[in-house]
């Protein structure tokens, strides 16, 4: 059985930016899904592709903390470097994907990777905050930094390819270790391509249209339009109408309470009013 569409959201009307070098449009929670409804997804940033031209100053986000949950940046054109409080570091290139535990507590930052800055050129990219169980919150913090070939690959045969970064598709597996079940797939399809697949129909599913044009389950879904799956049926099919990229992601829901305030995701606001002292404390590290 079809997995029925429970909503298609089109791109919002205008982006926003975080720091000064991410211009992007909010569709989780912005376009007015909650957290719960998508769980275990918590936000999803989408830097749909702009050029910010060249620039001596490193554009980005400066020093921020995060605690509770997991980032996960999927990198199409550009590139990202980021440094933490933990002393780690690296460069996102295109094909690349960043998945940060935040756990116990961070300070991170993110920028234009200083080459690509000076000389610009399309930028796209991908930011989706991934929640963590109760019991997994205060981990220690670390990365898992996944290369375009890392990545587990399906060959589709009009010549498209699955990039398969978490879970399984299609006995497939992805690379990334995820403290509950998610799936998360970039799927880049020809003209006219089309491929199927099934996920559990508890799960919560959607796709991002990132470039081109799709027909999902019978319904057609225009670039940068965003598409919510009910929850009942198993079977998704995915037509392209025109070289297209799509983003499906879809994860058991984490069904315990969300108590969020800005870079902290927690379950009750206690223990958000104790994150917020631990950060001002200094528990998190120092970076500069």
């Amino acid at each position: 059985m079809k997995k029925q569409i429970d909503r298609i959201v089109p791109k919002p009307a205008r982006p926003g930016m975080v720091g000064d070098g991410f211009r992007v449009f909010n569709y989780i929670p912005g376009s007015g899904i909650l957290q719960a409804r998508i769980s275990p997804f918590l936000m999803l940033d989408f830097n749909a592709e702009f050029d910010f031209g060249p620039s001596e100053k490193i554009r980005g986000v400066d020093v921020h903390p995060h605690k509770g949950f997991e980032t996960v940046t999927i990198a199409y054109k550009g590139s990202v470097a980021h440094h933490d409080s933990t002393g780690n570091s690296g460069i996102i290139n295109p094909g690349d994907v960043q998945w940060m535990t935040a756990g116990g507590g961070i300070l991170h930052k993110e920028y234009h990777e200083e080459a690509f800055s000076k000389k610009g050129g399309p930028f796209e990219m991908v930011q989706l905050w991934v929640n963590l169980p109760k019991k997994y919150k205060s981990v220690d913090a670390h990365y898992q930094p996944i290369t375009a070939s890392q990545m587990g690959k399906i060959a589709l045969p009009g010549g498209g390819v699955v990039n398969v970064i978490a879970g399984e598709f299609n006995g497939v597996k992805g690379p990334a270790s995820t403290y509950s079940p998610v799936n998360l797939f970039d799927i880049k399809l020809k003209k006219d391509e089309a491929l199927s697949t099934t996920l559990p129909a508890n799960y919560n599913t959607a796709l991002l249209v990132i470039n081109g044009k799709i027909t999902v389950n019978d319904k057609e879904a225009a670039e940068h339009s965003f598409v919510l799956f009910k929850n009942d049926g198993e079977d998704i099919e995915i037509k392209a109408s025109e070289d297209s990229v799509v983003l499906l992601l879809s994860g058991e829901p984490i069904n315990e309470p969300i108590a969020s305030y800005g870079p902290f995701v927690m379950n009750t606001q206690q223990e958000i009013y104790e994150a917020i002292q631990e950060f001002q404390s200094g528990k998190f590290g120092t970076l500069e």
